[in-house]
């Protein structure tokens, strides 16, 4: 930048600052012009779409820098492999949206465990969210030693002998029926924690049914004819709060009818309550994501019920794009199709939702193979006949040798929550990339991490 035009240098650097005001003024700007004073890759780094200061290319193969993690070497030698890598900058970009949302939208958010728990990062997130969600005593456990705050709880059932623990430091609880309500009512209250209904909207978009809460057979939440049926139009007394949760990885326009549904169904009990949760699925830092409409939506909502509090509990939004799982190939097995290479990674024991969603991870370096190219498949290091990427092949810069790196991105949310030690292959170390751009080794694990599981 130190050789651009002057008066184009000023333009550039209050765009940066300020890009949610300067991105119409900059776009609309001759590239012609701007082109002649800057070398054509840094305009097309700046010509790029905008959301909520997050800056993304108009065409991956144009900016490639724009894709890159914020390592700025292409190998990651120093790096352990098999290794969870968290990118810190990219985190703290991604708390700052969801700050600006709950600060313009009026609602508080709260960091949802079970997509997200890496503890060591929990002093960064605390600076953003007030606190988090926890599913089972554990969880609940770790947020309270962690992270403080406030500690809502939910699960589809809670054991006798755990729940005193669990509400230990607890502030919200939520009951998946009426009758686990009706067997904790007097605990609950005893213990000055606020209590609440989950409710099933019997509406969800979410088209796989392993992830869809409100498929006609689900066992998550109360129906309103059941709730009607059994307490009319008066919720059952001790009750101050419902919890919804039917969306994932969605989009504001989904929440939108959601909260269309509560009003229908459930409008009747709003009034009763103090607090509304609106659970997780709101996927505000993905691209695309329309942030405008999602703060307006929520502040419409409040609009029409002033008393509520409203919380929201992402877990796949707070660390979405945030960091990759660094692999090494181990083998390159030729066949009639693809070449596999062969991974120190598993995708059922270290990715495992790229098998149940199921979906194809982006490597970095990448892309989709066009007929007649050479392609890679991925295959994991377990024994199981189906531990490899089966949802799409690779086609890559370059042949695969045994000892390259490959960079499976977007690999912080429902990976290191959800792992395994199948086969007792080795678990993927932790580590972060800090914002002075060092790496930090947080976490190894060994053999007796995969005998103490056992007996």
């Amino acid at each position: 930048m130190g050789s651009a035009h002057p008066t184009v240098s000023i333009v550039v650097t209050w765009f940066v600052k300020t890009p949610d005001k300067n991105v119409p003024i900059l776009t609309k700007m001759s590239t012609a012009i701007i082109t002649a004073v800057l070398d054509i890759s840094v305009v097309w780094s700046i010509l790029a779409v905008t959301q909520k200061g997050r800056y993304y290319p108009l065409d991956d193969t144009l900016c490639p820098r724009m894709n890159q993690s914020s390592l700025t070497m292409t190998d990651c030698s120093h790096i352990p492999s098999p290794c969870y890598v968290l990118e810190e900058q990219k985190l703290v970009d991604n708390l700052e949206l969801i700050d600006s949302v709950q600060q313009r939208a009026g609602v508080t958010i709260i960091l949802a465990l079970k997509g997200f728990a890496m503890f060591s990062v929990f002093p960064l997130i605390k600076k953003y969210l007030v606190g988090t969600t926890a599913s089972s005593l554990w969880e609940a456990q770790l947020a309270r030693e962690e992270f403080g705050g406030e500690l809502h709880v939910y699960a589809p059932v809670y054991p006798e002998h755990e729940f005193d623990l669990i509400l230990q430091g607890a502030t919200h609880i939520s009951f998946n029926s009426l009758s686990q309500w009706q067997r904790f009512r007097e605990r609950s209250l005893a213990a000055g924690v606020s209590p609440g209904l989950r409710i099933n909207l019997e509406y969800s978009p979410v088209e796989h049914d392993i992830y869809n809460p409100a498929s006609p057979l689900s066992r998550l939440g109360i129906r309103a004819e059941v709730l009607t049926e059994k307490w009319g139009d008066r919720l059952p007394p001790g009750i101050e709060g419902l919890h919804c949760h039917n969306l994932c990885e969605n989009n504001s326009y989904a929440l939108e009818t959601t909260l269309q549904q509560i009003e229908a169904r459930f409008g009747r009990y709003l009034a009763q309550v103090h607090w509304l949760n609106l659970g997780g699925g709101h996927l505000m830092t993905s691209m695309g994501y329309d942030v405008e409409h999602l703060v307006r939506v929520l502040q419409d909502f409040k609009t029409r019920h002033p008393h509520l509090k409203i919380y929201l509990e992402p877990g796949s939004a707070i660390a979405w794009q945030t960091g990759f799982l660094r692999a090494t190939v181990l083998d390159v097995v030729k066949t009639a199709g693809p070449t596999i290479a062969m991974l120190d990674v598993s995708f059922t024991a270290h990715m495992p939702d790229c098998l149940e969603m199921p979906y194809k991870p982006k490597i970095r370096g990448a892309r989709d193979p066009q007929p007649g190219e050479p392609t890679y498949r991925m295959g994991g290091t377990t024994c199981l006949a189906g531990d490899f990427m089966g949802m799409g092949d690779y086609c890559l810069t370059k042949p695969l040798h045994i000892g390259d790196t490959i960079v499976f991105e977007d690999m912080m949310h429902y990976t290191m929550v959800k792992t395994s030690m199948f086969n007792g292959v080795p678990h993927p170390a932790i580590g972060i990339i800090r914002l002075s751009g060092d790496f930090e080794l947080v976490k190894t694990f060994g053999y007796l991490n995969y005998k103490n599981r056992l007996s």
